[in-house]
């Protein structure tokens, strides 16, 4: 194999290199997309879950309340 021949090899070789990194960079890019889409989504349903877990215990407290001011009064 002569000189030229070496150097076309090694460029097509660094070319389908870098055709596999771009390839990579890409899905990389859409499964980061992704994995921040399914953070915000899983931060939004926290946030409800935290306000439903919120108004659960202020009604308890009420119940309490109004129980022991049954136990009061009887």
């Amino acid at each position: 194999m002569s000189g030229s021949d070496s150097t076309l090899a090694d460029l097509r070789e660094i070319s389908a290199r870098i055709d596999r990194l771009v390839e990579l960079c890409q899905r990389l890019t859409e499964e980061n997309r992704s994995l921040r889409q399914s953070q915000e989504q899983l931060a939004n349903e926290r946030a409800v879950l935290l306000s439903k877990n919120e108004q659960a215990r202020i009604r308890v407290e009420a119940m309490i309340a109004r129980l022991k001011s049954l136990e009061q009064n009887a």
